[in-house]
């Protein structure tokens, strides 16, 4: 079997296996965005792929924080840029834009 989104699938197992009270949950085939993802977050409550993945400017990226997250004080959007993949916060520090690759709250932030 072809795997589409390796993120969307991976994204799918973490929520599911919290959702049957289990603390482990291994990813095959696993790649540099599935990667860079869990290195930018630790504990989620929510979490999703964002697909297809649109290109935004930094212009766009408050837009997109306020159609996705609950409010500007819980979440992220995760974007893959020139720069590297980083979230919406440090994008628009570095000040780039990038296309929008999944979103996660994270309650303890």
């Amino acid at each position: 079997m072809v795997r589409i989104n390796v993120l969307t699938d991976a994204l799918k197992s973490m929520y599911n296996t919290e959702k049957r009270g289990k603390r482990q949950v291994t990813f095959r085939p696993s790649s540099e965005v599935i990667i860079k993802f869990l290195l930018l977050n630790g504990l989620l409550n929510k979490c999703g792929v964002i697909s297809p993945h649109f290109d935004i400017g930094v212009e766009e990226i408050e837009g997109w924080t306020a159609r996705l997250l609950p409010s500007r004080q819980f979440g992220y959007i995760v974007l893959t840029t020139s720069a590297g993949i980083m979230d919406h916060e440090k994008a628009r520090r570095k000040n780039v834009g990038g296309k929008l690759h999944a979103s996660f709250i994270d309650w303890s932030s």
